[in-house]
């Protein structure tokens, strides 16, 4: 299996490196878009041995403790069978 797991500030959360890219794409000439907020992406290759509730139970742990801050920060966890 294979995890993406997806970090971002809250919705309530200042984002100052969004407002610094989206004057910059608007600068450039992008038209349209409305808002940026950025966020950490993370691809994580997971043991054949772990069931899928087992992966989903540690990785939710591990992206609540290890990868996000809970204050100011939401994750979702996504997994996908590899072949």
């Amino acid at each position: 299996m294979r995890a993406k797991i997806y970090v971002v500030l809250k919705a309530s959360v200042l984002d100052p490196q969004g407002k610094t890219i989206h004057q910059a794409v608007q600068t450039l000439g992008y038209r349209g878009i409305e808002d940026i907020r950025q966020g950490k992406y993370f691809e994580i290759a997971l043991s054949d041995s772990l069931t899928r509730d087992e992966a989903q139970t540690m990785l939710d742990k591990l992206a609540r403790e290890v990868l996000s801050n809970p204050v100011i920060e939401e994750y979702r966890v996504e997994l996908e069978e590899t072949s």
